[in-house]
């Protein structure tokens, strides 16, 4: 009788308590916000790291493309592990969503991600591949115009990069979702076990109170950005595959869950048109050359947040290479200021530069440097977590030279 009381005791608390956070909605911003899009840019976001059915994943290009759609992705590029034939023919727009065919490779320790311009194919089998891939390493990644690849999870136990990031890396992951699920894990079994059993009734609330500031790969990209250009990426590496059942019982987490977590927002100069072939070079092209910021869209949509370099009446983007000279000045812009604490950070060289707690920044740029820029707010989470400080928005570099 007393274990019947006890169970029932703690049904009941399980269930108040749920009910307590399931009134919780953590948006930095408000979710109606009325925002002024830049004159100059138009911002697009998409994710990259998904794996299909093909491979890894558990569902269907099809599918995926439909989550996609349902989390309000422009874009998407499809990456399945090892597979050699990559499906081009799936590549264009369906409905609003563009649909791209890339691949993920095993490469020494770790695994690269490919896309391609031109369609290419990297070999028959893995160790054409990784032929393929070592040669496109050796060389510069502004020499090859056609090619994008990009090292997954730099830091994922069983498949870390070791050595010197090679010259023809075009951009490393500093977000990765399972690589984050899994510094969560090895920080705190217990807090995981508690987001599970609090994820029916607030899934963001479960993902944000354990997602940890990614600080071993922004120290990485931070030593590489200073000697080579070098383009920072958020892979969502989802697959509806994190429980050995989710076949036969459920997909968890769901692509569109994974998706909806956080997304990388290329900024262009001419809107995408629903043309595949012209916006389909846009897409790369924004990629290939840094032209975009990580926003955490968990916690609130970013678009309309821009920063630019001005040079008189010149304007740069980030990812750009600009000569120093006097009169350079960086801005940048929020949509509105979060309702949370929060701050403008701008790095220069890794090390904090400057910081406002304005919706604007004008910063004066007095020496050369490699500047970017994150957008951290000051949470509050409910009992037990309290405050927590958490990055909203990542910027790609500006190269000052």
């Amino acid at each position: 009788m007393r274990l019947i009381i006890s169970l029932s005791a703690l049904l009941i608390m399980y269930f108040a308590y749920g009910f307590y956070i399931s009134q919780t909605e953590i948006n930095v911003i408000p979710i109606k916000l009325k925002r002024n899009e830049s004159n100059i840019f138009y911002d697009y976001k998409g994710i990259i790291n998904v794996h299909s059915e093909s491979s890894l994943g558990s569902g269907s290009y099809s599918q995926i493309v439909t989550a996609a759609q349902s989390a309000g992705l422009d874009f998407i590029i499809l990456t399945d592990l090892n597979l050699f034939q990559i499906p081009y023919q799936f590549e264009g727009y369906q409905g609003t969503t563009l649909a791209l065919a890339g691949g993920k490779y095993s490469y020494l320790d770790s695994r690269l991600i490919y896309y391609s311009k031109d369609k290419k194919i990297l070999g028959d089998n893995l160790g054409e591949a990784q032929t393929r891939l070592s040669d496109l390493l050796s060389q510069k990644s502004e020499n090859r115009k056609d090619d994008l690849v990009t090292l997954a999870h730099p830091f994922k136990s069983g498949y870390s990069w070791s050595g010197e990031i090679p010259s023809g890396l075009d951009g490393l992951e500093i977000i990765n979702l399972k690589s984050s699920a899994q510094r969560a894990w090895d920080i705190s079994k217990t807090s995981v076990i508690w987001s599970l059993f609090t994820y029916p009734f607030n899934p963001q609330l479960s993902f944000i109170r354990l997602f940890q500031e990614p600080t071993e790969e922004i120290s990485l990209f931070d030593q590489t950005s200073e000697t080579k250009k070098i383009s920072l990426f958020a892979g969502a590496e989802a697959s509806a595959r994190a429980v050995p059942w989710d076949n036969f019982l459920i997909r968890f987490p769901s692509y569109q869950k994974s998706f909806e977590l956080f997304s990388n927002h290329i900024l262009l100069r001419s809107e995408l048109t629903g043309q595949y072939q012209n916006d389909r070079q846009k897409v790369f092209s924004a990629l290939k050359e840094g032209h975009f910021y990580l926003g955490f869209d968990l916690l609130g949509d970013p678009k309309g947040f821009s920063a630019i370099l001005e040079k008189g009446h010149q304007t740069f983007l980030m990812g750009s290479k600009v000569k120093y000279e006097k009169g350079l000045v960086l801005k940048a812009e929020i949509p509105t200021a979060p309702s949370d604490f929060y701050e403008i950070v701008v790095y220069r060289n890794g090390m904090r530069y400057a910081t406002t707690n304005s919706s604007v920044l004008n910063l004066q740029i007095n020496e050369p440097g490699t500047y970017r820029l994150q957008v951290r707010v000051s949470l509050q989470l409910p009992l037990p977590d309290g405050k927590k400080w958490l990055t909203w928005i990542y910027t790609n570099p500006f190269y000052i030279e």
